[in-house]
């Protein structure tokens, strides 16, 4: 039995002639670009993020883009963010020529860490983008009380968020953007590319929608230098049969996530996702600690990293070696995000040294995202599950810079770092 990280199969088999007939509507149409499903799409997502707008573009990637263009940040500006993120939160700041500047995540959550973006901000800073990762919502009345009492824009990237929600309000909503995804394996997945920039200003959506088809107000008058960044619609359409499944699809993946917890709470070495209202679940992401020196649970099979070395991160082999493991049985698990950005070669250029980021560089070497999708059955979760559950060795465990995910500390040294707790030959 093989279990996948993802799996898009069933969700088309459930959805069938409702997706088969709304994508050969278009077809029969002959109308592809424009046309009344984009407004239809654009209509029903703004009223699910509570916005009155709406701007549905190529990708979440564009939407950054779309967002900071239409704010009028640009060269010579800053942009506080998180490296703990995939790399278009940051290659977005850069595309309009502003400077990414990092700070650290919280070890409890994986979110940017708030009580670090004050110090950050400099007479060049206009704006900050935190990112809903994993589909966990970041504080945003906390967030944006900073953003207003230093005069700053805000971008949410909610591209692994739609759905999640802070105090009951849709993320997307708070800041002067939101951003989303529609890439494939997100909550709400297109049939290939797809994004959305959502705002509560109808002047401000109108720039963006108009950046987005080359500056155009109008046909042939171009008062900006845009992008070619129109949301098709086929995939208009195909949101548009799924939008109203967006609510129960992160109901299942809650359960899911829940079922985890309750097979995998006890597990010593494997730090798991707190549960959060408003959490949206588009990924199920634990950390495994180090094994401890002398008492490698892996039998002394894991081997340092290639990775590690060469970025100037902490050693990932015991988190690399449960990958293997669960793959050997079966189970198909993926690393969000192996490098940090700031690690990246393609920020160089900035001259962050390594550990200038600890948290991030050290979640880079622990976390590993675990099957979780709408229609992951019980077998299968089953399976991952009895994988992970093991005997642990008795003993004592070194001292760690970070404490489990969701839980609050004063001290970074509060919790102990475990070796993961794995089967092995004849554990079934």
């Amino acid at each position: 039995m093989q279990v996948p990280p993802f799996s898009l199969s069933q969700q088309i088999s459930d959805l069938g002639q409702d997706l088969e007939e709304a994508v050969l509507n278009v077809l029969r149409s002959g109308q592809y670009i424009g046309g009344p499903q984009i407004k239809q799409f654009e209509d029903a997502f703004a009223a699910s993020v509570d916005c009155s707008h709406a701007v549905g573009c190529n990708s979440g990637t564009d939407a950054l883009i779309l967002a900071l263009r239409a704010l009028g940040i640009g060269a010579g500006d800053e942009v506080i963010t998180c490296s703990f993120s995939f790399f278009a939160t940051a290659e977005a700041i850069s595309a309009v020529g502003a400077t990414p500047v990092f700070v650290d995540v919280n070890p409890a959550t994986y979110l940017i860490d708030l009580d670090q973006i004050e110090s950050a901000i400099t007479p060049a800073t206009k704006a900050l983008m935190p990112v809903h990762l994993f589909g966990r919502p970041v504080d945003m009345g906390r967030l944006m009380a900073i953003a207003e009492s230093h005069h700053l824009k805000v971008v949410e990237d909610c591209a692994q968020a739609t759905g999640a929600q802070w105090n009951g309000q849709p993320v997307g909503s708070f800041g002067d953007v939101g951003c989303f995804s529609f890439f494939p394996t997100k909550n709400l997945g297109a049939a290939g590319d797809g994004g959305a920039a959502t705002s509560n200003d109808v002047a401000l959506a109108q720039t963006m929608r108009e950046l987005a088809v080359h500056g155009m107000p109008k046909r042939y008058l171009h008062t900006a230098l845009g992008y070619n960044s129109r949301l098709d619609a086929i995939q208009a359409a195909v949101l548009n049969v799924k939008l109203p499944k967006l609510k129960g699809w992160i109901e299942r993946r809650t359960a899911i996530a829940e079922r985890y917890r309750t097979h995998l709470t006890d597990l010593p070495g494997l730090t798991l996702p707190n549960p959060e209202e408003g959490h949206s679940w588009n990924q199920f992401v634990v950390r495994i600690g180090s094994c401890p020196t002398g008492q490698p649970l892996c039998n002394a099979r894991c081997s340092p990293s290639a990775t590690s070395a060469s970025h100037g991160l902490p050693e990932s082999c015991c988190r690399d070696w449960l990958k293997q493991t669960l793959m050997e049985r079966g189970v198909n698990t993926i690393i969000y995000y192996p490098i940090p950005i700031h690690r990246q070669p393609a920020y160089a250029d900035l001259e962050l040294e390594q550990g200038s980021l600890p948290v991030t560089e050290q979640l880079c070497s622990q976390v590993l995202s675990l099957p979780i999708f709408p229609e992951l059955g019980h077998s299968h979760q089953r399976r991952t599950d009895k994988t992970l559950v093991c005997r642990l060795p008795a003993g004592p465990w070194p001292g760690s810079v970070l404490r489990p995910a969701g839980r609050e500390s004063s001290s970074p040294n509060a919790w102990p770092d475990r070796p993961i707790a794995l089967v092995r030959p004849g554990d079934g």
